[in-house]
């Protein structure tokens, strides 16, 4: 007894036998473009998957090897200044205050270096300059970061103590407030010197996207200000900036998320002292530098997890980084749609 599936297939079956031979070739074809339509879904929902399979891969390890530090140390263990493998006693506070004060030296500084340089590539730059400037801004995100490590450290850090440290002691070291940030042993290796040069590193790719970006800025809107009378810093603020705003968050989410996670170069350059202090001179740790130090030399159980620990606090830290960029783009294109 046939199905009623069965009759159906038989059915079309039977239609498809008495067309054209035009027209069956139609049908295989668009037969065939089905099945390479369905194959090609599921092969492209199996990437996307993939990564987030490969993601929560990742945080499940992080989770898994960190642990016996966090049941040892429980919450304590962000607050905890002491890190002492000898004792197996733990704590993350000077690591996380290490790779938040450089990352926010670091974007202090390469921020406006960034759209001053995206800015004169498209508004200001000479034609014939354009593209060899270009060309070579792009060709510094291509150093390996070892290398802008030994630069600073062979190179950057005898000049910025012997020039640089005493100026700034000298002169914004003075002020009430914050001259403690620039007191200290004036060594050249420190917080601040592996700011400057995290901000050398990720200039770069803020400065490339933001480029990128206010090249799509189509040219009728800035003629038509220009036109109106608008100067050419009123066109880039009130035209420029609104049209691209999402793509200059997005290239400095970018250059954060390098700096947060940089290793080698700040490890030349930071000290890596396990130690506190207000002053930007004085030699510190970072999450990263802390992982590429000891993770090789780490014995005893509690210190491996502690540093699993403090991997899995820096992923923390850069989801909360990228939330924040997403909520920030979110409250400005509701700004907006209010304003319209």
């Amino acid at each position: 007894m046939e199905t009623p599936a069965s009759q159906s297939d038989a059915a079309r079956q039977t239609a498809g036998a008495g067309l054209p031979p035009a027209e069956k070739a139609m049908v295989a074809v668009m037969r065939r473009q089905r099945v390479q339509d369905f194959l090609f879904h599921r092969v492209t929902q199996l990437f996307a998957l993939s990564v987030l399979a490969v993601l929560a891969g990742i945080i499940v390890s992080l989770i898994i090897g960190a642990f016996p530090a966090l049941r040892e140390f429980g919450p304590s263990f962000v607050t905890t200044i002491e890190w002492d493998p000898v004792n197996d006693q733990y704590g993350a506070l000077i690591a996380i205050v290490g790779t938040l004060a450089t990352s926010f030296v670091a974007l202090l500084i390469a921020f406006p270096l960034s759209f001053g340089i995206a800015l004169f590539l498209t508004e200001i730059c000479p034609a014939r300059l354009r593209r060899p400037l270009g060309t070579a801004v792009e060709l510094l995100a291509g150093v390996p970061s070892i290398i802008y490590g030994m630069w600073g450290l062979f190179v950057f850090a005898p000049l910025f103590a012997d020039y640089a440290q005493p100026a700034l002691h000298n002169t914004i070291g003075k002020l009430p407030v914050v001259g403690a940030l620039f007191s200290g042993p004036m060594m050249g290796i420190g917080i601040l010197t592996a700011g400057i040069i995290l901000a050398v590193m990720i200039v770069p790719f803020i400065s490339s996207v933001m480029r990128d970006v206010f090249e799509i800025v189509p040219a009728v809107l800035k003629e038509s200000a220009y036109g109106l009378g608008c100067t050419r810093w009123e066109v880039v603020r009130k035209i420029v900036l609104p049209y691209t705003k999402n793509g200059v968050v997005g290239g400095v989410m970018l250059g954060l998320g390098r700096a947060l996670g940089e290793t080698m170069a700040v490890t030349f350059v930071i000290g890596n002292a396990h130690a506190l202090s207000w002053s930007l001179f004085a030699p510190g740790n970072s999450i990263a530098s802390t992982l590429a130090n000891e993770f090789a030399e780490a014995e005893s159980t509690l210190h491996v997890s502690s540093l699993f620990a403090l991997g899995l606090i820096l992923f923390v830290i850069t989801f909360l980084v990228l939330s924040a960029a997403k909520l920030m783009l979110m409250g400005l294109a509701r700004k907006e749609g209010t304003k319209s």
